[in-house]
């Protein structure tokens, strides 16, 4: 039995709440001045006194030593097996931007990239703003390709989403960003025999993308990735008998969210936004996932210092979380993001559970991964994060006689 199943035959309701706060790519490597990550550089007073009465551990998203996606990361979050329910990011992205996606479809999620002399030079083309990439959206519903519907839409800065819809579509289509700069943007490629057709068909469209965007000074091509379909998977109130919200800027975690059942609640444009949403809505959801992005922007730009700068103010408006007075707050990332890789890594993810029953770490003084690999959680797998939430919120009867 997964454990999944087993917290669904085990989970009973009750009266208590839960904050999952995520700083996405939390984690990070130490600065070769300092020895600190950028977790143990920032000033974060408020999340150190919480670690001196909280449970700290660490994390690992999938399995050691491998380095996962947004997506699958917070479906571990959520306790799910994200090797068994593989969902493709283009599908997060046109729920989290409100298009209607049929079952049949196949989506996939672009980026606006530079490219000069036939190689990438940068991969989010500047990080342009959304407004721009509506305007860029905008000229690329233009472009016709026989036998298909393309469906363009804005997602958040230089990422978009694209839906393909016709018949004979597959998803199992090889994405075309080599993940890296100065290297040619990769063909796309079919994965199966039935995936011939599509993977020819995106090839033909980033052809007719290259032309429409010829002239432009940043985002003058696409990379496409996570071609998916609708997935069937079962809903978090099924399993885990909790009412649940999201807040999340970005819409690709608001569809990964969604398609497990959370509701959509307003998060504005900052964390501070988030807060005063969640003050709101506090007496109508007993489960609140909020996802922070800048940390792991920052994480991907390299900035170590912006990374710092972002921990720290979500540090700065902890306490008006923690005077909601939730029964168990867990704050951590979905995996790491180092500012010395500029990317997503393998490392395991700090973690600090407060709640009422947690074991306290009194040799701890801080948050920070250093103080996780001591913490009483120990290490453990991302999707064991919830069997704990659920148990400190008293919401898992006894197993067995």
């Amino acid at each position: 039995m997964e454990t999944v199943e087993l917290l669904k035959e085990l989970a009973v309701p009750a009266e208590t709440k839960i904050v999952l706060l995520v700083m996405d790519g939390l984690g990070g490597l130490p600065h070769p001045e300092t020895g600190l990550t950028e977790l143990e550089t920032a000033r974060t007073p408020n999340l150190d006194a919480l670690a001196r009465q909280a449970s700290l551990g660490l994390t690992t998203p999938i399995a050691p030593g491998v380095t996962p996606g947004s997506a699958p990361a917070h479906l571990a979050l959520f306790g799910y097996d994200a090797v068994k329910y593989q969902i493709g990011r283009g599908v997060l992205s046109a729920v989290g931007v409100g298009l209607d996606i049929k079952p049949e479809d196949v989506a996939c999620r672009i980026n606006f990239a530079t490219m000069e002399n036939g190689l990438i030079t940068d991969r989010r083309a500047g990080r342009i703003p959304t407004e721009e990439a509506a305007r860029l959206c905008q000229r690329l519903r233009e472009i016709r390709l026989p036998g298909v519907e393309i469906i363009i839409e804005p997602e958040m800065q230089h990422r978009a989403v694209v839906i393909l819809r016709g018949p004979g579509l597959s998803e199992h289509v090889s994405d075309t960003d080599p993940q890296v700069t100065g290297r040619p943007p990769l063909p796309a490629r079919a994965l199966a025999p039935e995936a011939e057709a599509t993977a020819d068909l995106i090839n033909r469209f980033i052809a007719e993308v290259n032309r429409a965007l010829a002239g432009e000074p940043r985002a003058n091509t696409i990379l496409v990735r996570g071609f998916g379909r609708l997935p069937a998977i079962p809903s978090f109130n099924e399993l885990y008998r909790l009412r649940a919200a999201v807040l999340a800027v970005y819409p690709m975690y608001r569809g990964l969210a969604k398609l497990v059942g959370m509701t959509e609640l307003p998060a504005g444009k900052s964390f501070s936004d988030q807060v005063a949403a969640v003050k709101q809505a506090w007496n109508d959801f007993d489960f609140f996932f909020i996802h922070v992005k800048g940390t792991d922007a920052a994480g991907e730009d390299g900035d170590f210092d912006r990374k710092v700068r972002e921990i720290e103010a979500v540090d700065g408006l902890l306490p008006e979380l923690l005077a909601l007075n939730p029964d168990v707050l867990v704050v951590t990332g979905d995996h790491s993001t180092p500012a010395a890789l500029k990317g997503h890594s393998w490392h395991p993810v700090p973690v600090l559970l407060a709640s009422r029953w947690a074991r306290p770490n009194p040799w701890v003084d801080g948050f920070g991964e250093t103080a996780c690999l001591r913490g009483t959680l120990g290490h453990l797998r991302s999707r064991d994060l919830m069997g704990l939430m659920l148990a400190h919120a008293q919401r898992l009867k006894k197993f067995g006689a």
